[in-house]
């Protein structure tokens, strides 16, 4: 029986999402008072889900669009992607609180011939670039360099930010680690070591010109920013995954997760704290002070491709909503 990642990793980022939902903007205590037990929280009767799953979902849609015409490049990428994006924001689904960023840079996008780099918010780290990234970690027979430059340009979009970019292209990274079989334990300083080599790299052909619209003199310049910030966090979270307090509000440790670096950290911090107990993990995520949903869907991103479609309770997974369409993506890229 294999394991289903691309099935697992899907299901579980919109169950973490759908979790967290109704969490987002309440401290722990208001939580609790509302859930009971952060232990036994239960996923709502109607498992809505936020802007992070419909996201997720729209970029899917785009990278298989363009797999579908041939080998992944920037181009044959960011149309369907785009057309994706802007179709999402001017949705009457997309009625779930989504983040000022992806709003304005969809409402730059939509214009006709107009250049991306000219929509995207170079100033913005918001997590929603990297909430939405797993899929670029879950699609089969991409090259290093097509995952990282595809993670880069779909952040691109919309969030502009060199750190947007790294913590996008390092959750994408993490994603497909663990769908291989990475041991957890690991991971941490895997994504370090990754971070590392990365640190100075430009994706000129993926980003065009993008890094003129900031301060920095020279490209190299410009990425690194976004790298040294994540480089910070992951030694935040290491430290925290040794002292490995369950009970505290993760949020404390590595960050409330509406910046990108924070999200990434928050998120893998729930997840290596409960490796072998995914509802668990989505739960601590969901019972946070913070961004508890794009949180809880990066956390259920990483469990589901790590252990697979059968780490989530199936009463959960057959009401999820848009359950249909992660099922078929998922069967696409597990095949």
């Amino acid at each position: 029986m294999t394991k289903r990642a691309a099935t697992g990793s899907l299901l579980g980022l919109a169950l973490g999402d759908a979790l967290g939902f109704p969490t987002e903007f309440n401290d722990v205590p208001s939580i609790l008072a509302k859930c009971g037990p952060w232990r036994e929280m239960e996923l709502p009767e109607r498992a809505f889900v936020s802007d992070d799953t419909q996201m997720t979902l729209a970029l899917g849609r785009g990278l298989r669009a363009a797999m579908e015409r041939g080998v992944l490049a920037p181009k044959r990428l960011e149309r369907p992607v785009r057309e994706e994006f802007v179709d999402w924001y001017q949705s009457p689904e997309n009625n779930r609180a989504p983040g000022r960023t992806c709003l304005v840079a969809c409402d730059l996008l939509k214009t006709e011939g107009r250049l991306w780099q000219e929509a995207s918010q170079i100033q913005s780290k918001g997590c929603g670039a990297n909430m939405r990234v797993a899929p670029i970690g879950l699609a089969p027979g991409l090259s290093d360099e097509q995952r990282a430059g595809a993670a880069q340009l779909q952040s691109a979009l919309t969030h502009g930010h060199p750190t947007a970019l790294a913590a996008s292209d390092l959750t994408a990274h993490a994603v497909r680690l663990l769908a291989q079989g990475a041991e957890p334990t690991g991971l941490v300083g895997l994504l370090r070591s990754y971070a590392c080599e990365n640190r100075s790299r430009y994706h000129h052909t993926w980003l065009g010109d993008l890094w003129t619209r900031s301060q920095d003199p020279t490209p190299e310049h410009f990425i690194a920013r976004g790298w040294d910030e994540c480089l910070e966090i992951l030694e935040r979270l290491q430290g925290a995954v040794r002292a490995g307090s369950a009970e505290t509000d993760p949020c404390l440790a590595t960050g409330a997760g509406w910046v990108a670096e924070e999200a990434l950290a928050t998120g893998l911090l729930c997840f290596l704290l409960f490796v072998d107990e995914p509802v668990t993990a989505l739960r601590r995520a969901a019972c946070s002070s913070g961004d508890s949903d794009s949180i809880a869907c990066l956390t259920g991103a990483f469990a589901g491709a790590y252990l697979g479609a059968g780490a989530w309770p199936r009463a959960w997974a057959d009401r999820i909503e848009y359950r249909g369409e992660l099922l078929a993506l998922g069967a696409l890229w597990d095949a």
